[in-house]
């Protein structure tokens, strides 16, 4: 089944892709700073949210391997 049907591994795919923005533009910030508009600034506001609210975003991942190790 694909990602973008079944809820749950849709939300583990926005939030990989929110920790993996946030780690890039933590190591190289010119790779992501250049491109902020158009369908390459996706990424950019990725690694935003993944910086502003990264607590938030710590706890849904601990959530979410959580329901994936013992509720899946």
């Amino acid at each position: 089944m694909s990602a973008l049907f079944n809820f749950q591994s849709l939300l583990s795919v926005i939030l990989l892709l929110i920790c993996t923005c946030s780690y890039i533009r933590a190591i190289v910030p010119a790779i992501l700073d250049r491109n902020k508009t158009g369908f390459l600034g996706t990424f950019w506001k990725c690694a935003r949210i993944g910086e502003r609210k990264s607590p938030y975003v710590a706890a849904c991942c601990v959530l979410m391997a959580v329901s994936i190790l013992f509720w899946t």
